[in-house]
């Protein structure tokens, strides 16, 4: 008989199969009865680190998106800041970008979903990859140090998403991706550090 799981290695195993659920699945198709069977255990445990579906669902999709969250390092910020959004493209039509879009849909119908996908999401993650490239932006001399702030970091993120939304197709031409860093990210950097 096999050893007994608990705390972190016990959770490891409900998120990978959570996540696996999702791959496979999507959100739709996710049961808290299929995670169990997957990951060898029951519900109960599951229940006891995540109270719903929803909250196992966002947690399984941070996991995901935390081993897939890029960190582009060219020697330049907009070589960093184009990588970075060439990526994000890819992954929103990939498997891993339908599954978010899966609970973006759900959340239509699931206000309780929605709340917690604006608490705990992936974003804040992608919003320290922006900030992280700023820092090392003004470390080498590219950058003003006023331009470290979360909302300049998120602006390519936001500005990819609205063009997703416009579009209502899960890709954008490349040249819009060098638009958004030519013409809004890189003057919006410059522009933190001159005076009023």
């Amino acid at each position: 008989m096999g050893t007994r799981r608990r705390g972190a290695e016990l959770e490891r195993a409900i998120l990978l199969a959570a996540a696996a659920e999702l791959r496979e699945s999507g959100y739709a198709g996710m049961t808290m009865d299929r995670v169990a069977a997957r990951a060898g255990t029951n519900k109960n445990a599951i229940y006891r680190r995540w109270p719903h579906r929803a909250a196992l669902g966002i947690a399984a999709f941070r996991h995901l998106s935390d081993a897939a969250l890029p960190h582009p390092d060219t020697g330049g910020l907009r070589g960093d800041a184009l990588e970075m959004l060439r990526r994000a493209n890819e992954t929103w039509s990939s498997p891993h970008g339908a599954i978010l879009r899966g609970l973006i849909a759900a959340a239509a119908d699931d206000p309780e979903l929605l709340t917690l996908m604006r608490e705990r999401s992936g974003a804040d993650t992608m919003d320290r990859a922006w900030i992280t490239m700023l820092e090392r932006a003004v470390a080498r001399g590219e950058a003003p140090a006023a331009a470290i702030h979360r909302r300049v970091a998120t602006t390519p993120m936001m500005l990819l998403r609205a063009e997703y939304a416009m579009r209502g197709v899960p890709s954008v031409p490349d040249e819009v991706l060098v638009e958004i860093v030519d013409e809004v990210f890189l003057p919006l950097v410059r522009g933190r550090g001159r005076p009023d």
